[in-house]
């Protein structure tokens, strides 16, 4: 006779493999936090390919969202960009309202004010074109347009300060990148309603 622990060993392995028998056989994928890329869709790769845009890259990446590939005429891409352009205007502006607590050289701070005052005309203007885009695109389309000498003037404001801040100037780069993206949907709707204003 088997002396006891050899018994004991062959029953556990015995048991381990009867319980694994009834164990499911396909594969258990943890839950990830992984984003795959999604495609675009046409609307999406129109506009990413338009004249205004300034960095196509930039565009796809930024109109990747369900949501967006979601949309399913001109007008509904158009209303989704002026948000992300006023949600963008506005992480920008809580940055500046940060940076402007510091102490700094007053050349520095006239710089921030007027690029607070930048934002805040960026959001005012993304949040109204959003309403025009159905109503008056030609009027939507110089609305958003003129954002951009107000960035620009506002980063001409931070180099001639010599405020040294990467993160404004990136950020700076990506509104104009809104601004531009805004600027082709507002074309593209224009063209697309000729007589309708």
């Amino acid at each position: 006779m088997a002396p006891p622990n050899q018994l004991c060993l062959v029953l556990i392995i015995f048991l381990s493999i009867f319980s694994l028998s009834f164990l499911p056989t396909s594969a258990i994928i943890p839950k990830a936090n992984v984003s795959l890329p999604i495609p675009s869709s046409q609307l999406v790769e129109n506009l990413c390919n338009g004249k205004a845009i300034q960095n196509r890259r930039f565009c796809l990446k930024a109109l990747s969202t369900p949501e967006v590939i979601a949309a399913m005429d001109t007008t509904q891409l158009g209303t989704l960009i002026m948000k992300l352009g006023a949600a963008n205007a506005k992480a920008m502006l809580n940055l500046y309202n940060e940076i402007i607590k510091k102490p700094g050289s007053p050349q520095a701070l006239k710089a921030l004010n007027c690029c607070i005052e930048a934002y805040k005309y960026a959001i005012l203007s993304f949040e109204m074109v959003s309403s025009e885009l159905v109503e008056d695109p030609q009027t939507a389309n110089y609305d958003v347009a003129v954002i951009g000498p107000e960035i620009a003037n506002c980063e001409n404001e931070l180099i001639n300060a010599k405020v040294q801040a990467p993160r404004l100037l990136v950020g700076n780069r990506f509104m104009k990148y809104y601004v531009s993206m805004g600027y082709q949907i507002t074309s593209t709707l224009e063209l697309e309603n000729p007589n309708e204003y």
